[in-house]
């Protein structure tokens, strides 16, 4: 399911940036309501100027040390013009950087706009760097995906599969091995830059996992805060699959066919699980992880034993001790 935001609000902009990069109100909250439907920001320096033809004015307004130098150069009627120009567009709200004062004339056409002014003590290229990846993450693409998402080793791992077949018992006993759980049954996930996916769960539900036959079980509580994460980089899928007629051929055993999935056009990797009695999953997941790790830092044991094979092959190698000499240690 798409969980895109078409738009935010500017009481939740405001809420959501106040604390995270010194941001303050100065002028009243009429203008809370007001959408923000556009994650870029705009600098109204032309527009100030008179040129409007291209003037993004959905965009949020950032007015630095420049706009501000060329407004306190105008005479008063030319400043009026230029204000009026400006709030004659249905703008979200305005953010003054540099711990700059908004003008008198500024502050009544902004309530008699219904526009919010906020102002921050940040220099303007900063702000704009923070601000921007903020809306990013407001207007990221995201979708829900069913399943249990946990970090093993650093490596966020999505277990996904039939309902019942026992994803969330793999994850719980991940968890009491001491890995850390980061969503059960509903996992949000959102693409932050390109081939990058972040995954979390639900306010609803965070951190509580249904166990079948069981109920809810609260893992914070349960196990402690080393326990859980509240955001993680989804970085491999491992599907869990009961085998049926067939099934065998579509479950690798070399490693060297390397399967992929593609979720918000990022593809990562995939490993389907087969669920036979006797199997130890958890462990195996373990070793996935690992194995993530040693191909992420240049190693693959797939292509290593393919390349031994070859010289075997070449080499006519008949198959022989891995050691030449058992010397005395008799254990």
């Amino acid at each position: 399911m798409m969980l895109n935001k078409p738009y935010i609000d500017v009481g939740f902009f405001y809420n959501g940036i106040k604390d995270r990069f010194k941001v303050n109100l100065l002028s009243n909250e009429n203008g809370f309501e007001r959408r923000i439907t556009d994650q870029n920001l705009h600098r109204p320096g032309l527009a100030l100027a008179g040129f409007v033809d291209l003037f993004s004015y959905s965009r949020v307004q950032i007015i630095g040390n420049t706009e501000m130098r060329y407004l306190s150069k105008l005479t008063n009627e030319d400043r009026l013009i230029a204000l009026e120009r400006l709030f004659r567009f249905p703008i979200p709200c305005i953010i003054l950087t540099d711990n700059n004062k908004p003008l008198p004339e500024m502050l009544e056409f902004a309530e008699k706009n219904n526009v919010s002014i906020f102002g921050s003590t940040l220099g303007t290229t900063k702000l704009m760097y923070f601000l921007t990846d903020f809306l990013d993450d407001q207007f990221a693409p995201s979708i829900s995906q069913h399943g249990s998402f946990v970090d093993v080793y650093g490596v966020g791992i999505l277990f996904i599969g039939d309902s019942g077949i026992g994803k969330s018992e793999v994850a719980l006993d991940l968890v009491e091995r001491g890995h850390r759980l980061v969503a059960d049954d509903m996992v949000i996930l959102t693409k932050k830059g390109e081939g990058i996916l972040m995954g979390t769960g639900t306010q609803l539900a965070r951190h509580i996992m249904e166990i079948r036959g069981l109920g809810f079980v609260n893992v914070e509580k349960m196990f402690g805060i080393r326990a859980i994460r509240f955001q993680k980089r989804l970085e491999v899928i491992v599907q869990l699959k009961q085998l049926g007629r067939g099934d065998e051929d579509d479950i690798t055993r070399t490693g060297l066919e390397n399967s992929l999935i593609s979720l918000l056009d990022v593809e990562l990797p995939l490993v389907k699980l087969p669920i036979i009695p006797g199997k130890n999953i958890t462990v195996i997941s373990e070793v996935i992880a690992l194995n993530y790790l040693l191909k992420h830092y240049g190693y693959d044991p797939s292509v290593d034993m393919q390349e031994r094979l070859r010289i075997a092959l070449e080499k006519k190698m008949r198959p022989g001790r891995g050691t030449d000499y058992f010397e005395h240690d008799f254990e």
